[in-house]
């Protein structure tokens, strides 16, 4: 067993490990530990009760000797109770929960961009830039939003509302351009309609998506494009069907494709 001051040791040993790491840009994140007064070795961090609970339900998808594979959704979990982002404290205790090395861990969560590991706004707008949301206008939006609020990309407002990121494919490319505020997709974006978001995000009435999980600003609702429908103008009429055509209980093999209305 490590005593105290051991693994306090072993813990700045791998946070000095981490900043000598060479620097991948992702945004509002780097590939190292950022020390701060909200984010170091002695900064608290554990579940709610509530989220212990949900905790033992992730837990309990894997055997007991591949709990690390709970790593990523006890991350989500994490992130999600904090506000939006990763403290070290936080992946230490996943890690802690997990039974694995703490640079697993940060090595993950380091990774994949759906974690951030410095403090977000309270609105994370991730707007995508690729090439059909690029070609659609994304450029627009970008500056639509720096131009509203006054930040840069990968900056957070003054006042902690805002994040700004611009990020590579979010899958929306039918529905370009698009922005995607915290868990949810705001599509066929203009530069009208984003201000619109902006305004109503200060106001704390942001639109809500719907089941769907995306929300086209431009009220289409279908797969229409933007002269509207080129076919099916009318809905046709299903084929008429006797009710009583198997009420003797018969059915003439010969028959069927007439009585399946074919």
């Amino acid at each position: 067993m490590l005593s105290t001051r051991s693994t306090r040791l072993a813990k700045s040993a791998v946070s000095r490990l981490l900043q000598k790491q060479s620097v991948r840009s992702m945004g509002t994140t780097k590939s190292f530990h950022l020390e701060s007064k909200d984010n170091n070795e002695t900064t608290f961090f554990d579940f709610t009760d509530e989220n212990y609970e949900r905790a033992n339900r992730i837990l309990q998808k894997y055997p007991d000797n591949y709990r690390q594979a709970a790593m990523i959704p006890l991350l989500d979990l994490a992130q999600r109770q904090n506000g939006g982002w990763l403290p070290l404290a936080a992946m230490d205790k996943v890690a802690q929960i997990c039974n694995i090395a703490p640079v697993r861990v940060y090595e993950v969560a380091s990774f994949y961009t759906m974690f951030n590991r410095t403090p977000v706004g309270k609105y994370f707008m991730q707007v995508c830039g690729t090439t059909p949301c690029m070609i659609c206008g994304s450029e627009e939006i970008m500056k639509t939003i720096q131009d509203h609020l006054g930040i840069k990309n990968g900056q957070t407002s003054d006042c902690g509302y805002f994040t700004l990121l611009e990020v590579e494919c979010l899958g929306a490319c039918a529905n370009a351009p698009m922005v995607q505020i915290n868990d949810d997709y705001y599509e066929c974006l203009s530069k009208e309609t984003m201000i619109e978001l902006l305004e109503a995000m200060k106001k704390d009435e942001l639109p809500a998506v719907g089941k769907w999980g995306s929300l086209p600003m431009n009220g289409q609702v279908s797969c229409e494009g933007p002269l509207g429908k080129n076919s099916l103008f009318t809905i046709p009429k299903p084929p008429a069907i006797d009710p009583d055509r198997f009420k003797d209980g018969n059915v003439d093999p010969a028959d069927v494709k007439k009585h399946m209305a074919y």
